[in-house]
């Protein structure tokens, strides 16, 4: 079963992507920042996508990170219109003001070309 990291500061945005991922079936895990997903992978818990809040990378050590995650696993970064994180490689990025059902959609998309 597919398992996917929702990485954000603000709450409402990892609630509402996490209730409807659940509610496709897919374990969704919310975090808060980068180091928190770090935690959890050293853990043993290995995600099959991820969706970040791109404001957590306005920081190089989490840009680092998330840069050497995107070469193992899809991460879909929404992002600001006005101050953009600097883009990465392997990120795809999604720009606010974005709904949620976009923000599935493109996860969904992400895992089923992972499992092909």
């Amino acid at each position: 079963m597919p398992v996917v990291f929702v990485v954000s500061g603000e709450w409402d945005l990892r609630g509402a992507v996490r209730a409807e991922l659940r509610d496709r079936g897919i374990t969704a895990l919310g975090m808060e920042n980068v180091d928190d997903m770090a935690r959890t992978i050293a853990a043993g818990i290995a995600p099959s996508a991820v969706v970040l809040d791109g404001a957590l990378l306005q920081h190089a050590a989490a840009r680092a990170a998330v840069e050497n995650l995107s070469c193992h696993v899809p991460v879909l970064v929404v992002d600001s219109r006005v101050s953009p994180a600097p883009p990465l490689p392997d990120v795809k990025t999604l720009l606010r003001p974005v709904q949620v059902k976009q923000i599935v959609s493109r996860v969904l998309q992400m895992i089923s070309f992972e499992r092909s």
